[in-house]
């Protein structure tokens, strides 16, 4: 069948129609063109604020100060990253909801509550029928906050900051200290390594592209890297974590005010262990009495009593006003300047030698020997040794010792007398650990110190020498008598040559002595290669029987014996001979 094109008959426009068209026309093009005007003449800056607004960003630093770590990098104190929730109910929306919804308190609630494992019913009282923006919680974890997000609720908002953590908990908190709620250091390192410690990071605007990227402009090179750096410690925690159970029990059996144990690289003055007892938790810090935040072993000052007689005899060694194979009369009492002055135990010993008066810790001998030294020349030894001096360190900052004025110590003869059982002047402990690192280690002077970057003062010629070589090894050999058959034999460890002093002395209040006592035990180890010094004080042991071989010792004993596993120092061979059978 034939098809036929259908015809289409064109009709004039119409001229009042076409001229309505074309004046609607064009009154859109002059209104576009009077639009674009007012955009990019009147409103040009406006508009140029709000893009960059939309374009960049602004990016803030996170982690707000470095990790401690100890010498085998276990983590001491980090900044945890923690999150904030705030809700907004009025926006309360589950994912395939048409945009108008608005979710309940009560539905958003039960799928909360097992998150954060907290009932429907204690979770909706904290909105308190507010519709506006509410902090629900705090401290949430990363990995709750992650399951929140994976809800996916509108409404619901998760703001990132971090959050100083202890994860050791008491056991370096008398060393590293704490911060505040404000981020800031406020005892320990954390305030006065604060420099160190914290990171001085700039924010960074970020610019955005089309998708989103960021696009980094001017921005110097390092601007967006995280700060991986850390502090590290010379501290080895399995020894710290043996010296506080070791310290603290003996603290609690003796019902002790405090107690301290240190354990010290005589040759480089890196600190291995540093304990106190009583402690604190650091992540709880405001439960705790601010008392127990101070660094007494380097702030607080006390008489060494017999701990400093080594050094003492080491002085008189380097004067030659004692032989080293002499002899010294202990009647057991001496009168000096009015004053009587006797032995501990109030007896006499005779005719003694010098590891012998170690052993025995004789006050008269020690007065005999320092009364051949000219009074100003021993204020002046007692002075080179820095006992009035602060303690330059990077533990805290130390309170320098007290000694007599000079006048008064030498015309007054009961001064240099007491001087010489060491009484009448006082020191830090960390002070005298310092002394007797020297006695060890040929004589120099060392810097205790607990972080690895520590540059010791530089001398002008060489490291400040306290003592010959030959007098610090007479008298460390002197001092190993003490454990070998004195006072400190209860520290004595089969295989180990072990030197060591005990000490006890009255503490004086108001220019009088008291009954109460400090306690301490200082060893060096071993006496064939001096390494390691170890200090024990123990602060008012409330027991009238308590003394440095009855208090302190144990504990350096217990110390001692972790230390040797842990550094794996070997036994002296002389002493601990193994016999091969032949075939």
């Amino acid at each position: 069948m034939k098809k036929y094109k259908k015809i289409v008959h064109l009709t004039p426009l119409d001229q009042r129609r076409f001229k309505s068209l074309y004046i609607f026309g064009l009154l859109i093009i002059l209104c576009l063109f009077g639009r674009l005007i007012k955009l990019q003449v009147f409103n040009a800056s406006d508009l140029q604020r709000e893009a960059r607004l939309l374009q960049s960003f602004k990016v803030n630093p996170l982690k707000k100060r470095r990790s401690i770590v100890d010498r085998n990098n276990r983590l001491i104190a980090y900044d945890k990253p923690l999150y904030k929730l705030w809700a907004h109910p009025k926006y309360f929306n589950f994912i395939g909801d048409s945009a108008n919804r608005v979710r309940s308190i009560k539905e958003v609630a039960k799928k909360l509550s097992p998150i954060l494992n907290i009932q429907d019913e204690i979770l909706m009282k904290k909105f308190n029928n507010k519709i506006g923006g509410i902090m629900l919680l705090d401290k949430i974890s990363e990995e709750k906050a992650e399951k929140i997000k994976n809800l996916q609720i509108s409404g619901l908002d998760l703001f990132k900051y971090s959050q100083r953590y202890y994860p050791q908990g008491e056991l370096y908190s008398n060393l590293v200290g704490f911060v505040n709620h404000e981020n800031k250091g406020s005892a320990g390192l954390e305030l006065y390594l604060e420099n160190q410690i914290k990171v001085f990071k700039k924010s960074n605007f970020l610019k955005r592209g089309g998708d989103g990227t960021p696009l980094p402009d001017n921005s110097a090179p390092g601007d967006f890297i995280s700060d991986y750096k850390s502090l590290g410690l010379t501290i080895d925690s399995k020894l710290q974590k043996a010296s506080y159970s070791a310290l603290s029990k003996q603290v609690s059996k003796w019902k002790a005010k405090k107690g301290f144990a240190i354990v010290m690289d005589v040759n480089n003055g890196q600190i291995l262990s540093l304990v106190t007892a009583p402690t604190y938790d650091p992540n709880k810090f405001w439960q705790y009495d601010s008392e127990l935040f101070k660094g007494w072993y380097s702030q607080d000052i006390f008489e060494p009593g017999s701990t400093f007689k080594p050094i003492n005899l080491a002085l008189a060694l380097e004067e030659k006003v004692i032989q080293k194979d002499g002899l010294v009369e202990d009647n057991g009492k001496i009168n000096v300047g009015g004053w009587t002055l006797s032995n501990w135990d109030k007896k006499g010993n005779g005719y003694i030698d010098y590891p012998k008066l170690l052993q025995v810790s004789s006050n008269v001998a020690m007065v005999k020997i320092m009364q051949n030294l000219d009074p100003a020349i021993y204020w002046d030894l007692l002075k080179n040794l820095g006992i009035n001096k602060n303690l330059e360190t990077d533990i805290y900052e130390s309170t320098a010792g007290q000694l007599k004025k000079k006048d008064l110590f030498v015309n007054q003869s009961i001064e240099p007398a007491v001087a010489s059982f060491g009484k009448g002047f006082s020191i830090s402990p960390l002070k005298l650990v310092q002394l007797h690192a020297a006695l060890a280690n040929g004589g120099f002077e060392v810097t205790p110190h607990v972080t690895t970057n520590f540059k010791e003062k530089e001398y002008e010629n060489s490291k400040k020498q306290f003592f010959s070589h030959e007098v610090s090894k007479t008298v460390l050999e002197w001092m190993e008598s003490v454990v070998d058959k004195g006072s400190g034999s209860s520290a004595k460890i089969e295989g180990y040559r072990i030197a060591g002093k005990t000490g006890t002395s009255l503490k004086a209040l108001n220019g009088s002595y008291t009954r109460k006592k400090v306690c301490s035990f200082v060893a060096t180890l071993p006496v064939n290669d001096p390494k390691y010094v170890v200090l024990v004080v123990v602060d008012e042991p409330s027991e009238f029987h308590a003394y440095g071989s009855t208090v302190a010792v144990p504990v350096a004993k217990e110390i001692i014996e972790s230390l040797i596993v842990i550094e794996k120092i070997p036994p002296n061979i002389k002493d601990h001979e193994i016999i091969v059978k032949k075939p």
